[in-house]
């Protein structure tokens, strides 16, 4: 028996002039969502359970960037996506480019319960989805009016940058012919929300569990799949840690994040911060990102580079914590 935690994310990157109401509704959600993760541990739900119920919670608040408020494609539509993992066998689903699924964590729950297969995306996740019976929503009630204004000054900054993760003084009144500063795969990225939601248990057995579940970029290509989907870049369990990712997602999977931070607990011996440290300093590159890990020993631990990361964590002896900046 260990000491269940857990830890929320809401994204990494965060406006430093975000409005002092949006950072309280934010740390209110986050703090809501780890009372009812404590609330289910506290009644012996496993690992995995608690990942879900916790996520489908965030999904279903506008707020973030997942399920009801998912980012907009460049064609005004959202696709999302999302992953979930069991440490105990490592047994795992992931879903993408799902337009009508309300909460996209459980339909990859379903993957991994109910289908031989680990990914389903596109038509093939929807046609599952409706075998399923999963509840479903018109592509509609994901937009808001906000991520509606979003996606318009995306189109209209071009190559310019709207940019959460890093302060942009100095390129507010650019035109349209400047680069934006910050690069993807080599070349300047437009605007886009980096706020990915996930959570991470280790429930009192020991086990532990990560899920993560997002609309990606504002203003993407469509059948742009992100590394929130992809085990072992934005989700990782296994029977020593459970991780969850969020930032820029071409980093994310070019530094395969979550599965390093296991990776060095196995093969340098590291406690969890220290690890979650080492990965978020050596493993990005020129990327930014956070995460969020839980330990098999009933640590908990978070680490970001970037401006501000939304996340809330608790322990079972009492300990808990809602924040926003370092």
């Amino acid at each position: 028996m260990v000491g269940w935690a857990i830890a929320v994310h809401g994204g990494a990157g965060v406006d430093p002039n975000l409005p002092t109401e949006r950072q309280e509704e934010a740390k209110q959600l986050l703090t809501r969502c780890l009372n009812l993760g404590i609330s289910a541990l506290r009644s012996s739900a496993s690992a995995i359970d608690v990942v879900e119920l916790v996520v489908r919670e965030l999904e279903s608040d506008p707020i973030f960037n997942s399920g009801r408020g998912s980012a907009l494609t460049e064609k005004g539509t959202v696709e999302m996506e999302a992953s979930i993992m069991d440490g105990n066998g490592r047994r795992c689903g992931a879903v993408s480019g799902l337009t009508t699924v309300k909460n996209p964590v459980s339909l990859a729950r379903l993957v991994m319960d109910k289908s031989p297969h680990s990914y389903l995306a596109f038509s093939g996740a929807e046609d599952f989805a409706e075998q399923m019976g999963v509840e479903r929503e018109e592509n509609n009630y994901f937009i808001t009016e906000d991520n509606v204004g979003m996606l318009k000054v995306a189109k209209e900054a071009n190559s310019i940058v709207f940019d959460y993760r890093i302060p942009i003084s100095g390129y507010e009144s650019c035109g349209a012919g400047v680069e934006s500063p910050i690069r993807m795969n080599g070349l300047p990225i437009s605007v886009y929300a980096p706020e990915t939601v996930g959570c991470v248990v280790v429930d009192s057995q020991g086990n532990c569990a990560a899920a993560t579940s997002t609309g990606g970029l504002m203003n993407k290509r469509t059948g742009r799949i992100g590394d929130s989907p992809l085990i072992g870049a934005g989700t990782y369990a296994c029977n020593v840690c459970g991780v969850s990712c969020t930032g820029e997602g071409e980093a994310i999977i070019r530094g395969t994040l979550a599965r390093e931070v296991a990776a060095v607990m196995e093969y340098k011996g590291l406690r969890l911060q220290e690890a979650v440290d080492y990965v978020i300093n050596e493993r990005l590159d020129d990327g930014k990102a956070g995460l969020i890990a839980v330990s098999n020993t009933g640590e908990v631990a978070y680490g970001f580079n970037c401006v501000g990361m939304f996340r809330g964590c608790a322990t079972e002896d009492g300990f808990m914590e809602v924040g926003i900046w370092e």
